[in-house]
């Protein structure tokens, strides 16, 4: 029975991942376009708000753009991956009535969900073999538009939106110790597979709510940088313990942490696992910690360093990655060992000998 019942659960859970996971990889890269334009609009004019006039108006347009789209995004492609090219259009718009009534992301995955499940029972209708052909692109987007954004309009939203104003007052109504465990948690995750999807959970959670809770980017956005900046440091410390190859790549993770990309870490982690995730991990939830406590507020829904001109307490951003990326490098520094080449010569004359035997043999 016991047997049974976990079957059941992995039998929803697996595709409901696959689902968000998808969704999530197709949102990832509005929010990158939005984020990284939107703060170097601000960087560019040199103000702590953003521009409205002028080129850089048009700059900080654009980014605003992708920002806008991404909830709409997550919500779209979360339909799409369930019921395919017809889900698209009702998942995007149902997650964008979500935003207009102020549901939030959890909105957003609501109308996703919603929408295909909406079309998935469409299919499973019998239509005459005359209206098929149009249903791909009339009869399931239509319907499936209609089920779920009524659904969302008149009976989903508003509660929704509720909860969504009652997690963002409780979030807000954090100080001190108390943020220290979500501080530490958030951290964990974004560290602990540097862009896989428990990472994608944490900054998809702070991304979010960027408008209504920019401490939470304040820490994740620091977290975010801190394995890519701490292995790079680390390799410029420790750098009889890094191959030349190892060395190099350090260079290359510095300039992605500061750029927000926590993926500069990967290559370090393929090679060491074992040290380098804990390390990744611990460093990150320092950082993450550190950034709530120093009440840093990132206002972009990105992070490393090159959102700085759009975030509260500056120096305490700044220390935070700080913070965070020696705790990685130490930790890798100490627990590393030295790197040895590998000596090729021993080796061709190990096979030398092999061949003198067989010869003499």
């Amino acid at each position: 029975m016991a047997e049974n019942a976990k079957k059941k659960k992995t039998s929803w859970w697996a595709p409901a991942q696959r689902h968000l996971m998808t969704a999530t990889g197709y949102m990832i890269p509005f929010v990158v376009a939005g984020g990284i334009i939107f703060a170097l609009s601000v960087m560019i004019s040199g103000q702590p708000s953003a521009p409205t006039t002028g080129w850089l108006g048009k700059l900080n347009s654009i980014g605003a753009a992708g920002l806008a789209l991404f909830i709409p995004a997550l919500g779209g492609y979360l339909a799409f991956s369930m019921a395919d090219r017809p889900g698209l259009a009702p998942g995007f718009i149902t997650a964008y009535l979500a935003v207009q009534i102020h549901a939030g992301f959890l909105g957003g995955i609501l109308g996703g969900i919603l929408a295909g499940y909406a079309v998935n029972l469409l299919k499973k209708i019998k239509l005459p073999a005359n209206f098929r052909t149009l249903s791909s692109i009339f009869i399931y987007p239509l319907g499936g538009t209609l089920i779920a954004g009524g659904l969302m309009v008149f009976v989903l939203g508003g509660p929704i939106a509720e909860i969504m104003k009652a997690l963002t007052n409780f979030l807000n109504g954090l100080h001190g110790a108390a943020k220290a465990p979500l501080g530490v948690l958030l951290g964990a995750m974004v560290g602990v597979d540097m862009g896989g999807p428990i990472n994608k959970v944490a900054y998809t959670f702070a991304q979010t709510q960027v408008n209504t809770l920019p401490f939470l980017m304040g820490g994740v956005g620091a977290a975010g940088a801190t394995p890519p900046i701490g292995l790079g440091i680390a390799t410029l410390i420790f750098r009889n313990k890094f191959s030349s190859e190892e060395r190099d790549a350090g260079i290359a993770a510095l300039v992605m942490g500061t750029m927000g990309i926590t993926e500069g870490a990967i290559p370090f982690a393929t090679a060491d696992p074992i040290r380098v995730i804990p390390a990744n991990t611990i460093g990150a939830a320092v950082a993450c910690l550190s950034g709530f406590m120093f009440g840093c507020l990132n206002h972009a829904p990105w992070g490393g360093l090159i959102v700085l001109p759009v975030v509260d307490h500056r120096l305490g951003y700044i220390a935070a990655v700080a913070m965070g990326a020696i705790v990685v490098a130490v930790i890798v520094g100490v627990t590393k060992k030295k790197y040895v080449a590998e000596d090729h010569t021993e080796n061709s004359d190990d096979d030398d000998d092999i061949d003198f035997d067989v010869q003499n043999f």
